[in-house]
């Protein structure tokens, strides 16, 4: 959905332009004639002029923010819980990794490369009108082992410690909650409940699925080149890399960095983990 806003902030964009270049170049040095002139026409085309001229470097600031420094998401589901919830307003840098020209997704400039731990918004893989946001687990190259939920990167379980109860509105009822921390010292809390074991299978055919072996609800996989390994923090209700593979890098948006509204909780707002 922000590509269509940004596209149609792009249009209105170029035609508040057209009009405040008409007005340089011709209707300035013809103003006191139009003034005068008792054309309906002229008269509303120049009002038309005159409110473009107002209103194109406010948009011009905001098509410029939006595609290149920072741009706004709300979080509709649940499957970041509890670092995030529904309702959330976030902020999201689009120049953590790269600076990108807008609709096209060119990068011109890299500026780092994505860590695991970092919470990225990223165009879904097979239907980028559609946004995700997850936190990556696997860089590439990485082997990841996912094994009645105990998460392994490269041979390393990956540490969590229980750390009490999140109490979930919609089902009524407390989930586990735990500390978990990667190897870079990023600590966050995520959801699991001991009682509820789903099994891992894949949705679908979707590419590198050659890098995945399943087996009995678990599976273990490596991450190719450019591509990236996402799970969301609530783990039992999150669809994500488990079942529809990687994400390319040239999808990945960029990286969530601050609440700035929940108008159920303004105590929300501040910085993620």
């Amino acid at each position: 959905m922000s590509q269509y806003f940004n596209f149609f902030l792009f249009i209105i964009l170029v035609l508040t332009g057209i009009l405040r270049l008409i007005d340089i170049l011709y209707l300035q040095a013809r103003k006191n004639i139009i003034k005068r002139s008792d054309s309906f026409f002229i008269k509303k085309f120049f009002l038309l002029t005159s409110y473009s001229i107002s209103i194109f470097p406010v948009l011009l600031i905001v098509f410029l923010f939006r595609s290149f420094i920072c741009e706004p998401f709300r979080i509709p589901s649940e499957s970041m819980l509890p670092t995030l919830q529904p309702g959330d307003f976030i902020i999201v840098n689009k120049h953590s990794y790269n600076i990108k020209l807008p609709f096209i997704n060119y990068d011109i400039l890299s500026i780092s490369k994505p860590k695991r731990g970092d919470v990225i918004v990223f165009h879904y893989p097979y239907s980028k009108k559609v946004d995700y946001i997850k936190r990556i687990i696997g860089l590439p190259g990485d082997k990841i082992a996912y094994h009645n939920k105990i998460l392994s990167i490269n041979g390393i379980e990956i540490n969590n410690n229980k750390d009490g109860f999140y109490y979930d509105h919609d089902s009524m009822h407390f989930i586990n909650k735990y500390s978990e921390s990667l190897d870079n010292n990023i600590v966050y809390k995520i959801l699991s409940n001991e009682g509820y074991n789903s099994p891992i299978i894949p949705c679908f055919d979707f590419p590198f699925i050659e890098n995945f072996k399943y087996q009995d609800g678990n599976f273990i996989c490596v991450v190719p080149d450019d591509n990236y390994f996402v799970m969301g923090d609530n783990r039992d209700n999150s669809y994500d890399s488990r079942y529809w593979g990687f994400v390319p890098y040239h999808n990945i948006v960029g990286k969530a960095f601050f609440i700035w509204m929940n108008f159920n909780d303004i105590g929300r707002i501040g910085y993620l983990n």
